[in-house]
This record gives structure tokens, sequence and C-alpha cells, in this order.
């Protein structure tokens, strides 16, 4: 996102930075596609090494066609790193492990609640030492003084949370309920994928005449409704090709939101602060899936406990999966769970649109408005 805003004058920095929303959108999308294929065909060890030569080629391509902009000097904000890393680190373990501990003693004196607390601790000590900081901060919270750059990490915040946490019990219902294989439950999604594919350029293009605002809002309202009635639609008998289908509304959606956000994330911010933004940004798009991956986890393994007959825990699930789906006596409680689990993305999208809607257009937007016969 700082090499867009280098290398683009405002006038068409948003259709820029437009394309580069929806290819993030895309790849998101388009990820357990490919996952699906990768594992059925050829193990899914090749979900990583699969980034091998992808890795190798991008970096051939940056290294031939990126500009090489003047250096400036910075310094490395170690203690930030430190304190960052730590906190993140200790809460992700205490919300993913928690359930695998009993959400208690992790080994002697260490609970769980002790972990996720001391996480917070350390992440409030990192908030407290980015404000003393007078050199400069990993994160600098000036940044936030910005109505749309909070807003914006708020709303990409939910699109993250959302999309890398639907395919988890998404994908275990159409294995385990409906008995497909990877490829075929992955290939459930493409009618997503592709329809995001199509639109999500088009709308980075559009940004020239409209506001983030008026794209992103609808979008996350579209998503999060087309969510909350596909997790309903997990029946034990709801065709397969109708479950597709619905998956065209979180689609449509997801086009709506990356360009849009992204552009009123960094649109408003001074030259000196956009390189810094945009890592805050991003930032916030990995911790937010992460987080979302994890917590759908543990919500999941709740509510199985919830609908499940007694003793039919994750093991017995996992031998019953490997004989070729799960017993029709356990379909039904599956499903039931699946569907109270995909509610929780689907209320988190409802909060990004509430940050969205109070976005304000970019300061280039009314320029070419002006511009405009």
């Amino acid at each position: 996102m700082s090499v867009i805003t280098r290398m683009f004058p405002s006038e068409t920095r948003g259709t820029a930075m437009g394309i580069w929303g929806a290819t993030a959108g895309i790849a998101t999308l388009v990820g357990p596609l490919l996952g699906g294929v990768l594992v059925d065909l050829a193990g899914w060890q090749w979900i990583f090494w699969v980034n091998v030569p992808v890795g190798i080629y991008a970096l051939w391509r940056a290294a031939k066609y990126l500009p090489r902009f003047e250096r400036r000097s910075h310094s490395l904000d170690i203690p930030g790193v430190l304190l960052s890393g730590v906190g993140l680190f200790l809460i992700v373990f205490g919300v993913q492990e928690g359930q695998k501990y009993g959400w208690s003693t992790v080994v002697g004196p260490i609970t769980i609640p002790v972990v996720i607390g001391t996480g917070v601790a350390v992440m409030i000590a990192f908030v407290a030492w980015q404000a003393k900081n007078r050199g400069e901060p990993l994160v600098p919270l000036a940044l936030f003084r910005d109505r749309n750059f909070s807003l914006s990490n708020v709303a990409i915040g939910a699109v993250s949370f959302t999309v890398n946490s639907m395919i988890i019990p998404a994908m275990l219902y159409l294995q385990l309920v409906r008995d497909l294989d990877p490829t075929l439950a992955a290939l459930s999604y493409a009618p997503m994928s592709l329809l995001s594919a199509i639109l999500a350029p088009l709308v980075g293009r559009s940004l020239a005449e409209r506001t983030p605002r008026s794209l992103a809002l609808p979008g996350l309202i579209i998503m999060s409704l087309s969510l909350a009635a596909y997790a309903f639609a997990l029946r034990v008998d709801t065709p397969v090709w109708l479950l597709a289908v619905m998956t065209l509304g979180i689609g449509l959606g997801s086009a709506m939101v990356w360009s849009p956000v992204s552009i009123a994330a960094t649109s408003k911010l001074r030259p000196d602060r956009v390189g810094a933004g945009s890592g805050v940004f991003n930032t916030t798009r990995q911790v937010a899936a992460v987080l979302g991956a994890a917590m759908v986890a543990v919500l999941l393994q709740a509510r199985l406990a919830a609908n499940l007959p007694e003793g039919a825990g994750t093991t017995s699930l996992a031998a019953s999966s490997s004989a070729g789906g799960l017993p029709e006596a356990l379909q039904e409680g599956f499903a039931t769970a699946v569907t109270q689990t995909l509610l929780l993305p689907a209320a988190v999208l409802l909060l990004g649109a509430i940050a969205a809607a109070f976005f304000t257009p970019p300061r280039w937007w009314g320029e070419q408005q002006t511009k405009s016969p």
C-alpha cells in the first residue's frame, strides 16, 4: 500500500489501490478452493510447499519492476516489536488452546486465564510504550486520530475475521455431514470466488466516481446477511448446489468491501505516515484473521459439545469421518452447531458495517468531482 501511494498520483491512486484491495480479497477467497484441490491431489503438506515457487516468482517480479525510491533513515522499535509479538502470541495461544486445556491449567501455576490476562497486560504496556516513545514507534498512535483510518481498521478487521473463519466450520460440514471430498467441498465455494474475482476490479475502477462508504457499507451488510442465510441453510438435506448458489451473496458483498476500505484507510494520512499506516492496516488484517480462526474453532467445539450426544467428542468425530462421514445420528447436531457458529462472523460483519457508515469522502475524491465536466 505504501509503494502504491508513492507511485501513483491522487487522480489514479484510487484505481491502483482498488486493484490492490481486489487482489487481496480474491486471493483470500480463492485460497480455500485451491487448498482443497492440493489436499486431495498432492497431500496437505503442499499447502505449505506451494508458497515456495510463488514466493520466488513474486520476488523476481518485484526486483525487476518495482521502482527504487529514495532511501530514508529509520530506526527499529525493538521494544515495541517484542512487546507486541509476546502480547499477541499469549492472547492467540490462550484463545486457540483454551478448549484443549479445559480453560484451566496449562502447566504448574500457569492457567489459560493467566495466559490471556498476561497477554492483555503486555499489549497495554505496548500501547503505553508507543505513546511514550519519542523516536520512531512501531505504531504511531497519532494515526488513529484520523477518523477514516481508525474506522477502516475496524471494517477490514471484521472482513478478515469472517473470511478466514467461516471456511473452517463450512468445510467440516460439507465433508463430515455431506460426505464430500476436499476438492468438491472447496468447489462449492467457486461461485463466490468467481463472482468476487469478476466484480472486485470493477469496484476498484468505480471508486473514481464513488465514495468508499457508498460501496463498503452496503457490501458489509450484504455479506453479513448472505452469510447468515447460508448458515441457516446448512441442514442435512439442503441440496449442495443450492448452498453453492447462496455463496454468491457473500462474494458480491466481499467484492464491494476490500477496495473501498483499503482506499479509505490511507486517503487522508500525511505522506510521511502512509507507510506506517499501511503496515498497521495490514497487521490488523492478519491479527483479525488469526483471532477469527481461533475464536470460531473454540465456539464450534463448544456448540458441538452442546448439540451432540455425550461422548461424541472430537476423537470419535475424527474416527467417524475416516470411515466416510458422520453417522446419521450425529449429522443433525453437527449441522446445528455449524449454523450457530457461523452466526458469530455474520454479527462481526455488522460491526464492520457500523464503522463503514461513518467514513468521510477521501480528500482527492472532492478534487476529482470538481474537475469532472
